[in-house]
């Protein structure tokens, strides 16, 4: 009789989930109607477990194919984590410090003229303090190096380094050209080598070194409609020909190059949410971990390119990052107490804003929480 009770228990208990797994679809796939979405991959975790990934709308507009658990993209954003996840392992290595001298890191000069006495740091690049933007663009280092541009300058605002936040990406390329002149490595085989391959997941900076036939497309919403981002995997082999180490790195852009599935995005996401490791793999160690889930800036709760928020599902406490590029936006938030997380990544929506985050962003979660984390 025990028996009998024990297997009816475990079948209400597995239809009550593909019951919630159900009301999750419909009520994303009626979200992709409203808002107006290409495709939609995304991935769950609850109590440290995977337990829901879904891919959602088209891979192809132009081919008519939909998208697949299998398939990667470019992630935008979130790809700073793992440069600053790489900036852990040596300053944990003492190949480096948090609070070396950036220009000495990166082989040229890294001063505000405005604060000219004042030394910029690895920790305030990574936390977006350095008071360096990317008015000058962000795809060469040359417009910050003062030997290679008169216009070097205007790469800082009037902030004194350490004291405001201000997003920028050409902090993180410069990131990438550090961990180069660090290891001797290409920045995108330093990753594979140290994160991807020990956690078993597939993905990478380099467009040659993937299958492109996994490429989801991106798409850029311009008047109601879908346009091919023709740009968002360019191989750019001329390039990477005459690659330099320490120089040349923002062609793999280590700001946003990352090019990942859902699912393992989500796998690379409990690391972090268990403070470095996925099982019995150690990526960095827990206070590694922890300080770049420690916020340096308290208005925007940025860390170390992770970013502390509770706007994203009102009212809950979430750490993560966000991207955007090609048309795509994509979030990975995690809560490391709780052990829950999610990832949403679509290749093509209305961008519309909500609290600081995209509209279709923020809904996703909160669908996904309300269905499966809460209830």
């Amino acid at each position: 009789m025990k028996k009998l009770f024990s297997t009816f228990i475990c079948l209400f208990i597995f239809l009550q989930g593909f019951a919630q797994f159900e009301k999750t679809e419909a009520e994303i796939t009626e979200l992709m109607k409203k808002i107006d979405v290409a495709g939609l991959a995304v991935a769950v975790v609850k109590n440290n477990k995977l337990i829901y990934n879904h891919s959602f709308g088209k891979k192809s507009i132009e081919n008519n194919t939909m998208l697949s658990n299998t398939d990667i993209f470019r992630i935008a954003s979130i790809s700073k984590s793992f440069a600053a996840t790489s900036i852990m392992q040596l300053v944990e290595a003492k190949k480096l410090s948090l609070d070396d001298d950036f220009g000495d890191l990166v082989g040229f000069k890294i001063r505000n003229p405005k604060y000219p006495e004042k030394v910029i740091t690895l920790r305030m690049v990574l936390s977006h303090t350095s008071s360096i933007n990317d008015s000058q663009g962000y795809f060469n280092l040359d417009v910050i190096n003062p030997a290679k541009n008169e216009n070097w300058a205007k790469c800082y605002t009037d902030k004194s380094p350490g004291t405001g936040y201000l997003y920028c990406n050409l902090n993180f390329n410069m990131v990438g050209a550090v961990i180069e002149r660090i290891t001797g490595k290409r920045y995108d085989s330093y990753v594979k080598q140290h994160i991807l391959s020990p956690l078993n997941l597939y993905g990478g900076y380099c467009v040659d070194s993937l299958d492109s036939q996994r490429f989801a497309s991106l798409y850029e919403y311009e008047n109601q409609s879908f346009k091919l981002a023709t740009a968002a995997y360019a191989p750019r082999r001329e390039e990477l020909s005459t690659y330099q180490l320490g120089h040349s790195t923002p062609i793999l852009s280590p700001t946003g190059g990352m090019k990942i599935s859902a699912v393992d995005l989500a796998k690379y996401m409990m690391m972090h949410m268990n403070y470095g490791k996925l099982g019995s793999t150690k990526i960095i160690s827990q206070k590694s971990a922890k300080q770049m889930q420690t916020a340096l800036s308290d208005e925007e709760g940025y860390g170390l390119a992770l970013l502390n928020t509770t706007n994203m599902i009102d009212g809950v406490p979430l750490t993560g990052h966000t991207g955007s590029a090609y048309g795509l936006y994509s979030a990975m938030f995690f809560d490391p107490k709780e052990k829950f997380g999610f990832v949403m990544i679509t290749n093509g929506a209305d961008g519309k804003m909500e609290k600081g985050f995209r509209v279709i962003t923020r809904e996703t979660l909160r669908i996904l929480y309300q269905n499966l984390i809460k209830n």
